[in-house]
């Protein structure tokens, strides 16, 4: 009957603590071990309970996920932090009060860490005391601090940005809101989380302080009381609290190692979901590489005379069975990577397995368009095979980082397929399905061109350069000295290709803007000014109007790198117009400066060709509806006479501009995008201020 009672009382106490107790009871506990003087057995107990948790929070930091996942991590520091420096206190309240009895006046943990740990010896215990010191104090809590301090700065800068694509991905239909509110919660913890870090790494710091400070106070007391008080020998004096001050030092500097590397090894983690063991196994352990060379070091230096052999033989030995498995392991995986899906059983539940003529149709079936796409001859192939020493790969990424860094969107990626119905050196170029060039190029020779100075003429076979329609010469590779001496430019099979590509996707380039892309640009520009974004779309604008806006600058050839300064404009123009036109009007006004710099360069003057007041009065009729439309011989001699001028400013090597008002710039440059490619047309408004012009001449 008494045991159910005792028992219930049991329970009861422990949902007491559970439920709010605990954390009182901790702080007295706190409290009394400063306050009370606690018995050498008490000592005992107190101090392999600090050792046994601060092994815990090591483990618990090697086993968990991710940091996010150990979010109490920073009240488990304060706490062991503040236990350790209690334990301190009391410790050396007993050192002083009881140290004239000899080494175990303080409890055995203290006389065994004095004893064994350093042998007796306070000489070697000072020096053992000041290393493990210096290894958490200078190495991992500096160490640590540091990252805190980095990482902390760097999530709190970037979380207006993850909030912003948070928001985009919501607004798309990419995530639900109770998904959008668990990301929304999971930024706000980490912020907290590493914020909180960076503040409790500085526990850790004043920790090792105190540590020294204590040691030092220990030392200094334990001699004046010994000597003083008890009137014990300098000698015997310093040798019985030197130890018992190292002991103690010892019992406390070991927990606060322990503590120390579970707060480098938690802030130094990734932030993303792993395991450690595996992460550490696959990342050092599985690069059969860097093993074999390594176990070749290893055994080159074990055969050396006078070397100890054994040890440097037998790890050699390990790390090359270690490599020899890494290697079995990675061979395995490749071929089961590069098994095609044909040599798999065909069943019809198995992924990857090929579709029976009698299944039923998918979706899968429909698959997208690629945005780019090359389809090549037979005989082109080796071009593409990195294998066979092909490098259009390696040209066309290099064309597409240089026109995303030209334009300022990114270039997608050319998908690449032979095709047996092109002629077999034959290939052609597909903007969203669509074919818009095809080219013939002979694979085992190369292009030469005649840039207007070549002296003499090649043997070979006659073509032209598929990017510009130049005459050209196709040579034998051996002829390429040659033919460089006279002042051809010679260029390799791939360089053509990749020069052909690079000029299409310039010329094509509104037609691979779309809205994920523009989504991209504005998520991009999001992370420096979230404010900004949020004012254009969808508060100002749809995002159906911003891309219209966009490509409508890409097909007057103004690239949109300048996207911060567009969105200003746009959302300015906003609350005025919301015709695509006129925004693109003010958006060219606002990057008059840089259309002109992409125009004239450095030059201090921009030359200009400015119609006749006549001419100018006719286009702005027949701009504003009136009836009055452009009459097919006015057209034709406006052509020519274009035409005519941008021959004479190619000749002296000067950029063809032409100004004229506002309202009649975006009808004469879509009159003349296609006849006259090479001439600007410029507002008056967008030329800049500072701007000098120099007038050419008047076209009537």
């Amino acid at each position: 009957m008494s045991a159910q009672p005792a028992g219930m009382n049991t329970r009861r106490a422990l949902d007491m603590i559970r439920h709010g107790l605990g954390a009182p009871l901790i702080v007295l506990a706190l409290l009394a071990m400063v306050v009370v003087p606690l018995a050498p057995a008490v000592l005992d107990a107190l101090f392999t309970f600090n050792i046994a948790i601060s092994l815990m929070v090591l483990l618990a930091v090697v086993y968990v996920k991710r940091p996010l996942d150990f979010t109490i991590f920073p009240i488990v520091l304060l706490i062991t932090t503040m236990l350790r420096l209690a334990l301190n206190v009391a410790s050396t309240r007993v050192i002083l009060l009881n140290g004239q009895n000899g080494h175990e006046a303080a409890g055995k943990v203290i006389a065994s860490f004095g004893e064994f740990v350093i042998g007796g010896n306070y000489a070697v215990g000072i020096v053992v005391f000041a290393i493990l010191t210096i290894i958490n104090f200078v190495v991992i809590t500096k160490g640590a601090g540091r990252v805190s301090e980095v990482t902390a700065r760097f999530i709190l800068d970037a979380m207006p940005g993850k909030q912003m694509a948070i928001d985009a991905d919501l607004n798309a239909g990419l995530l639900t809101r109770e998904e959008a509110k668990a990301r929304r919660e999971e930024v706000r913890e980490e912020a907290d989380f590493y914020g909180a870090m960076d503040g409790a790494s500085k526990f850790i710091r004043g920790d090792a302080i105190a540590g020294i400070l204590i040691l030092f106070i220990n030392l200094v007391g334990g001699l004046a009381v010994g000597v003083l008080q008890h009137g014990m020998p300098f000698g015997d004096a310093a040798a019985t609290y030197t130890l018992l001050s190292i002991g103690d030092g010892l019992v406390a500097q070991l927990p606060a190692l322990l503590v120390s590397s579970a707060v480098a090894m938690l802030v130094t983690r990734a932030s993303r979901s792993q395991d450690m063991a595996q992460a550490m196994m696959g990342q050092v352990f599985g690069q059969y590489r860097a093993l074999t060379i390594a176990a070749a070091i290893l055994a080159v230096v074990g055969l050396v005379p006078g070397m100890p052999n054994v040890a440097f033989l037998t790890l050699a030995a390990i790390l090359g069975f270690i490599a020899w498995k890494a290697w079995k392991k990675s061979t395995v995986e490749a071929r089961a990577a590069e098994s095609p899906a044909a040599n798999r059983p065909d069943t019809l539940g198995l992924p990857g397995a090929a579709p029976s003529p009698t299944a039923e149709l998918t979706w899968d079936e429909l698959r997208p368009v690629d945005p780019l796409g090359l389809e090549v001859g037979y005989r082109l192939i080796p071009l593409v095979d990195k294998n066979q020493g092909g490098e259009l790969m390696a040209r066309i990424k290099g064309v597409r980082r240089k026109l995303t860094h030209d334009i300022g969107f990114l270039i997608p990626s050319v998908h690449i397929r032979d095709n047996l119905e092109l002629p077999a050196s034959a290939y052609r170029l597909l903007i969203h399905g669509v074919p818009v060039a095809t080219a013939e190029i002979h694979p085992d020779r190369e292009l030469a061109l005649d840039p207007g100075s070549a002296l003499g003429t090649l043997e070979g076979i006659a073509g032209k350069d598929p990017a510009f329609g130049l005459d050209a010469t196709w040579i034998q590779p051996h002829q390429r000295a040659n033919a460089e001496s006279m002042g051809y430019t010679v260029v390799d099979p791939a360089t053509v290709v990749a020069t052909h590509l690079s000029h299409l996707i310039r010329e094509h380039a509104p037609e691979l803007l779309g809205h994920e892309e523009v989504q991209q640009l504005l998520a991009n520009l999001a992370k420096s000014a979230p404010k900004l974004v949020e004012d254009l779309t969808p508060k100002s604008l749809p995002l159906s109007a911003v891309v219209r806006v966009l490509q409508n600058l890409l097909i007057e050839r103004i690239p949109i790198r300048q996207l911060r300064k567009i969105v200003e404009s746009l959302v300015e123009s906003a609350p005025t117009s919301q015709d695509p036109a006129v925004l693109t009007a003010a958006v060219r006004n606002a990057l008059g400066r840089f259309i002109v710099q992409e125009i004239a360069g450095m030059s201090p003057e921009l030359p200009v060709f400015t119609l006749n007041p006549q001419l100018e009065r006719v286009l702005q009729e027949s701009t504003q509806g009136n009836g009055a439309a452009l009459e097919p011989g006015l057209a034709e001699r406006l052509h020519q006479s274009l035409a005519e001028c941008v021959g004479k400013q190619e000749a002296k090597n000067e950029p063809a501009v032409v100004l004229v008002p506002g309202p009649v710039r975006a009808a004469l440059a879509r009159l003349v995008r296609h006849s006259v490619p090479s001439l600007s047309v410029l507002a008056y408004s967008e030329v800049p201020e500072d701007k000098r012009l120099k007038l050419v001449g008047t076209i009537s």
